[in-house]
């Protein structure tokens, strides 16, 4: 069920989106003196104070609360869902949710009609060797699927007043938004256009919902992004890839609830459970590389990753270092779209929303042009790598000469320990010569805007044994 049903209902649910715009910017004109309001430097990111939370409350809450509060009736849901494998079930689920997928949250709406949406894990947890890693982001989420052909399918099975209701709150909402959110290539993830589109609906003072778009929507295709694991938070100070969410990192995480709450009263009781969702998810461990380990090779690699690689990175083990710091796109060379869609202005419309919504300045949108380098916990698990997804394996990531031009996920997806990387065929054309929408869709084109696959090319510098010995370090954090 999983591949049609998500990438269907992603609406709402990408908590991996930009800037938390409930809750969130400074009263008006707070920053009008400062024509650099809406950006930030690269280098060393500053930290701010986060708000305390309960972790176990934040996971209870995590997997059981309706954030997303709006969606299709279950009576419909049952009529077009298979049986929940067991596999997908999930501990510490309550009533209803404890029957459900991993990724879906039933609730009862103000109007008694009982209705099921995505959670937060439908983007942000996955597979790997049959065991659901939560935090994990998705690298086969299929977005590329209009959304509406799934709510015109539910429609077909709503029955009385109450449950019409229900369903065209939702499908209104999808219909609006639908146009800004469907990708080009399986494993991208939208979110940032899909918070660019509902700020355009949404009044930033009151948070009511506006059928007439209030600002000019973003553009129709969405930036290539992968989603990063929730197990970085813990040492990152501000978040996303450019850094563009500064402040209050739990009011951007829960920013899938503009989707349906259309009030500031409904907001507040979401951000009343915020501070511990975060909390549980700075304390995510990621998961142990089940596979052996050549513990020589990576203490050597170990060694030659301190040399070259840890001024960005960070250091591994007792003592622990992060350097926060984005990189310039000068140095990194990777694909520039997505940090200079975020800081050439031409998204300010959505910038000044946050900076006039009425919550008392706790978070900014503030992205820099460039990119974090991230701390590398669990990195073995993150493929395919760079911001954009563009490379399939980490042996192609610290040896350039290796990365395809062109390239598909293997079906099944397996795990390839020696590469660090999911299984891949290399292809020799890509999305224009393919066949039909579908077989377009499995195809990575690193020829297409956004989808590049150079730059960060310091591996290039190493010998055969000095890249295979990182390699084998990498899968040990």
């Amino acid at each position: 069920m999983k591949h049609w049903l998500v990438g269907s209902l992603l609406i709402g649910v990408v908590a991996a989106g930009v800037a938390a715009a409930w809750l969130s910017g400074a009263l008006p004109g707070r920053f009008a003196a400062d024509p650099d309001r809406f950006r930030s430097p690269t280098g060393e990111v500053a930290a701010t104070p986060q708000r305390p939370g309960d972790p176990d409350e934040g996971y209870r809450a995590l997997v059981n609360e309706p954030y997303v509060n709006c969606g299709m009736p279950y009576e419909a849901y049952r009529r077009i869902a298979p049986k929940t494998d067991p596999a997908d079930l999930l501990p510490g689920r309550e009533g209803r949710n404890a029957e459900l997928p991993y990724f879906m949250t039933a609730h009862v709406n103000a109007d008694g009609v009982e209705v099921v949406s995505n959670n937060c894990l439908v983007c942000h947890a996955a597979r790997i060797d049959d065991e659901i890693v939560v935090g994990l982001g998705n690298a086969f989420d299929n977005f590329t699927i209009d959304p509406r052909r799934l709510v015109t399918e539910v429609g077909r099975y709503v029955r009385g007043p109450e449950r019409s209701a229900a369903w065209q709150h939702w499908a209104d909402r999808i219909e609006a938004i639908a146009p800004h959110i469907q990708t080009e290539t399986i494993g991208m993830n939208p979110a940032t256009n899909l918070s660019w589109a509902l700020m355009t609906h949404r009044d930033p003072q009151t948070m009511a919902w506006s059928e007439t778009p209030l600002l000019d929507p973003p553009p129709e295709r969405p930036v290539p992004l992968r989603t990063p694991p929730w197990w970085w938070m813990g040492k990152k100070n501000a978040m996303f890839y450019t850094t563009i969410g500064r402040g209050d990192h739990s009011r951007y995480m829960l920013f899938a609830s503009l989707l349906c709450a259309d009030s500031v009263e409904e907001l507040q009781e979401i951000d009343a459970y915020a501070a511990d969702i975060r909390a549980f998810l700075e304390g995510l461990a990621p998961p142990a590389f089940p596979w052996d380990v050549d513990e020589e090779l990576a203490q050597e690699g170990k060694a030659v990753f301190e040399a070259n690689c840890s001024n960005c990175h960070g250091t591994y083990g007792e003592t622990p270092s992060y350097p926060n710091r984005v990189i310039p796109l000068d140095r990194i060379g990777t694909d520039p779209l997505y940090a200079q869609t975020m800081t050439d202005g031409t998204l300010d419309r959505f910038y000044e929303w946050v900076e006039r919504s009425p919550h008392g300045g706790t978070v900014r949108a503030a992205p820099a042009e460039g990119y974090i380098a991230p701390p590398l916990d669990g990195i073995w698990a993150v493929a395919p790598y760079l911001h954009n997804g563009s490379v399939p394996s980490l042996q192609s990531l610290l040896d350039s000469s290796l990365r395809p031009r062109f390239w598909r996920h293997a079906e099944p997806p397996v795990y390839d320990p020696e590469k660090g990387g999911w299984r891949h065929e290399v292809l020799e054309t890509g999305k224009g010569a393919a066949e039909d929408r579908e077989m377009r869709a499995r195809i990575y084109d690193t020829t297409l805007p956004g989808y590049a696959n150079g730059g960060h090319l310091y591996g290039d510098d190493l010998s055969d044994r000095e890249r295979a010995a990182i390699l084998e370090y990498l899968k040990t954090l």
